[in-house]
């Protein structure tokens, strides 16, 4: 089976870290793009640590910078969350150049070179990039054969109690890929939650040694504090859940639902999720039910594979 082609839309941040060295190691995804938004903390940092995480891979696949700000209202990163420099304080080598040009123009290019209904989209930051790059030439979404992001809760948020962070952060982003007319898939707080780095897990994976991928995957999940939503039992690997979903979909169950976002008020970045009384017709795809234990099996796996040339056994 070939290996399915991708952009992966990105502000890393911890868990994008995870979740962009998880894409780079695994054969089941053809990476043509990494671009890069304001987030988790700026985008001069965000657009740095993506360049770095692909450096560190040893995989030749562009990056290139976006936007720095939503669509609508300004900028608000989540510097307490993941440090300053968007990866509390560990260091990579400095990553190759990005390349030229801005990601709304990139993924523009990239897309009308597709076959139709071929590219995948995985957004694991705000969906700025991304819906600025449909809304401005809507017929390349005929190209576009799965958007899978991490976004929403069908609860309570993690920035408000309405809301989670990618969502709050630009709203209006998001609703234009929900209305955009193609399969949306979701990883949300409530699935992300299951993907829970304990600090047993943490020492499976630093036991596999070997690769500067791993050791530095292992020495971020370390600085993560326990999160107290989780009890303090660990903390959520958010965005790696998105990119596990085609990499294992196996490991996750799923239900058709009917997803918008709220634009204005207090509620401003809530996900509302139905699954029973549809208002509407379905527009997306719910995951859920997520294997923890083959989930970080897999990113074992693949992170321990991640510096070995494609081709190469174990």
């Amino acid at each position: 089976m070939s290996a399915r082609t991708v952009i992966i839309d990105t502000d890393p941040g911890t868990d994008d870290a995870v979740a962009l060295f998880l894409a780079l190691g695994s054969p089941e995804l053809d990476v043509r793009l990494v671009s890069v938004v304001g987030g988790n903390v700026g985008l001069e940092r965000t657009l740095a640590n993506a360049r770095a995480i692909v450096g560190l891979s040893g995989r030749r696949v562009p990056v290139v910078a976006g936007a720095g700000r939503p669509l609508l209202g300004s900028f608000t990163a989540a510097a307490h969350v993941h440090g300053d420099d968007g990866l509390l304080g560990v260091a990579l080598p400095e990553g190759p150049p990005a390349a030229p040009g801005v990601a709304a123009d990139a993924i523009r290019a990239v897309l009308r070179g597709a076959a139709p209904a071929s590219m995948t989209l995985v957004g694991i930051g705000p969906a700025t990039n991304l819906a600025l790059a449909l809304a401005t030439e809507p017929a390349l979404a005929a190209r576009v054969r799965e958007i899978v992001l991490m976004t929403g809760a069908a609860g309570e948020g993690n920035v408000t109690p309405a809301a989670e962070f990618n969502a709050w952060s630009d709203p209006e982003a998001l609703s234009i890929l929900l209305a955009c007319g193609r399969p949306v898939t979701l990883a949300t707080l409530e699935t992300t939650a299951r993907a829970l780095c304990t600090p047993a897990r943490k020492a499976a994976l630093r036991a596999l040694g070997g690769g500067a991928c791993l050791s530095a995957v292992c020495d971020i999940m370390d600085r993560v504090p326990l999160a107290a939503r989780m009890g303090g039992l660990g903390h959520p690997e958010h965005d790696a859940c998105a990119v596990a979903w085609l990499v294992a979909p196996r490991l996750f169950g799923a239900r058709d639902v009917c997803a918008s976002v709220e634009l204005a008020g207090a509620s401003r970045g809530r996900t509302n999720i139905f699954h029973r009384r549809l208002p509407g017709p379905a527009n997306a795809r719910l995951l859920e039910l997520l294997d923890a234990d083959g989930f970080f099996s897999l990113l074992g796996e693949r992170l321990v594979a991640l510096n070995r040339p494609r081709g190469m056994g174990s």
